[in-house]
């Protein structure tokens, strides 16, 4: 998998042989999402969809962490759903909280609780998992002290379509952008790069200034780090100051298994921290024979909550935030109130 990822970016042209099995997932992908649309049932709030048209981690997380956070001072009170990806407990809608086990629900889940101290909810079945949200006697027996939900975001999930949506934003690695523009398996897009053409907003992670994806303009966005977090302690520190040592001798032992672990490795030396890369496979779950004693140890927030219940006090996560033009925010949450009218009028 790893050769045929790198020549959908390469330019390469030996995945093209692959064509024919392209045309047969283009069929059915498409015969699948008319099937979805047909089948959507409204729900009574508005719905956000955060995600991507391309296999692989974009930035997908930080951007809903950050919607959160930023639409409860406009006040919304979010409630966020998602697919568990890697959990075990995947046979209906599961409540999540900070304190869950990433094993049985994701690592993902159980991030954005507690980063955002939303209600998170995880089903295979996205639109059982919103039901389940705004269910009055769900809600109040797994979220008691926190307000009825009046808006769903939804981490990833575009293409299922069977979830009914108000508004969808796309992220776009910036670097990586659309491949060689091909759908799998000759390329890496899930769908044609028509369909960013129907999306609300797309934006190009880690651009600073818009970018141009096969006709359509993509707003910057960066992930800009918020602070270190020792995962022992609890306490943090500023991220332009690191709380630990490392030399060029005795680098840190970095590690990330997320969907583009260079970008974590790159913020880490934008940040003048000397660094071991330690690549693992998304969604990867640590053990501790996997990380060397007495060495510090950096990860992403999403990894930290893999590693806590085993984790040595020179272990670090550094949380990030998503960045976009603060006028984006403005404008969605005018979008916001606009559905929300209509649904209740409506």
């Amino acid at each position: 998998m790893k050769a045929l990822e790198k020549a959908w970016y390469s330019g390469a042209k030996w995945p093209l042989l692959l064509w024919p099995v392209e045309v047969v997932y283009r069929y059915l992908a498409r015969k699948d999402q008319a099937k979805k649309r047909a089948q959507q049932r409204a729900l009574p709030v508005p719905v956000i969809v955060v995600g991507n048209v391309s296999v692989g981690g974009t930035g997908k997380s930080p951007m809903v962490s950050m919607l959160c956070r930023v639409l409860q001072h406009h006040g919304w009170h979010p409630g966020v759903i998602s697919r568990g990806y890697g959990g075990k407990k995947l046979s209906g809608p599961v409540a999540v909280t900070a304190e869950s086990d990433a094993t049985d629900v994701g690592d993902e889940p159980v991030m954005l609780a507690a980063q955002t101290e939303c209600p998170v909810v995880i089903d295979p079945d996205r639109y059982r998992a919103a039901s389940a949200l705004l269910n009055k006697a769900f809600f109040q027996k797994n979220f008691p002290g926190h307000t009825a939900c009046n808006l769903i975001i939804s981490d990833d999930g575009l293409q299922h379509l069977s979830l009914p949506r108000d508004i969808e934003w796309v992220i776009i690695d910036a670097t990586r952008g659309l491949g060689n523009g091909h759908c799998l398996p000759v390329g890496p897009l899930r769908e044609p790069v028509d369909r960013l053409k129907e999306v609300t907003q797309v934006f190009a992670n880690g651009s600073v200034r818009p970018v141009d994806f096969s006709g359509v303009q993509a707003q910057p966005m960066k992930l800009a780090p918020r602070y270190w977090r020792n995962l022992r302690t609890g306490e943090t520190f500023s991220a332009s100051r690191p709380p630990f040592k490392t030399s060029l001798r005795r680098p840190a032992f970095a590690m990330a298994g997320i969907g583009n672990p260079e970008r974590f490795f790159q913020t880490l030396e934008d940040l003048e921290v000397h660094i071991e890369r330690h690549p693992f496979p998304d969604h990867h779950i640590f053990k501790d024979h996997e990380v060397p004693d007495g060495r510090v140890v950096l990860m992403t927030a999403k990894d930290a909550v893999k590693c806590r219940s085993w984790s040595e006090e020179t272990y670090w996560a550094l949380d990030v935030e998503a960045r976009i033009k603060p006028e984006l925010i403005e404008n969605l949450h005018h979008q916001l109130v606009n559905v929300l009218k209509r649904k209740q009028h409506g």
